[in-house]
C-alpha cells in the first residue's frame, strides 16, 4: 500500500478580538478545534474550507489569505498536511445542521484558548499564534489546475 498524507482544511476566522472554535468529539475526547476538515474529491482548497466551516458551524465566510500549510504527524502515524486559511465571517445561519461530532461552535479569545487543556492539537494555537503575528499569502499562491488532455 502506497503511503499518503492526509489533506485537510482549516480556517481562522476573528470578529471583535475571538476566534470562531468548534467543540468536538475526536477519538472518544471533547476538544476544540478551528473550523477544519478533509477535502473531498474535485473541490477547491478554498471550497472545502468554505464548506467546512458551514458544515461545523453554521457560519458562511469569505476565504481572504492562505495563513500557511502545516504538517502535523498524529499519534496514531498518520500525517497531516493542514491547509490553514484566514476568513472573515459573512452570515450565521444557527438553524443549519451541524457535522457529526461537533457540539457547538464557539468564540473565544485568545486568552481563553492559551488556558485550555483540550485544544485537539498544538496546530489550533500555532495557527492563531501565525495570525496574530500578521503571517499572510496571497490566494494566489495556491495553483489549482485541472487536469488537462494529453497532446
Amino acid at each position: 500500500m502506497r503511503w499518503a498524507p492526509r489533506s485537510t482544511v482549516a480556517c481562522v476566522i476573528e470578529q471583535n478580538q475571538r476566534y470562531l472554535c468548534v467543540e468536538e468529539i475526536a477519538s472518544g475526547l471533547q476538544v476544540i478545534n478551528q473550523p477544519a476538515g478533509h477535502l473531498e474529491q474535485h473541490e477547491t482548497l478554498i471550497e472545502a474550507a468554505r464548506r467546512e466551516v458551514l458544515e461545523e458551524t453554521g457560519w458562511e465566510v469569505e476565504v481572504t489569505d492562505l495563513l500557511g500549510l502545516y504538517v502535523y504527524q498524529a499519534p496514531n502515524g498518520a500525517t497531516y498536511h493542514r491547509h490553514c486559511f484566514i476568513a472573515r465571517p459573512l452570515e450565521h445561519h444557527p438553524e443549519h445542521p451541524l457535522d457529526e461530532g461537533i457540539l457547538r461552535p464557539l468564540w473565544l479569545s485568545y486568552e481563553e484558548l492559551c488556558l485550555r487543556s483540550d485544544l485537539r492539537s498544538d496546530m489550533v494555537l500555532t495557527c492563531i499564534e501565525d495570525y496574530r503575528a500578521g503571517r499572510r499569502f496571497p490566494l494566489d499562491y495556491i495553483r489549482e489546475e485541472s487536469t488537462r488532455p494529453s497532446r
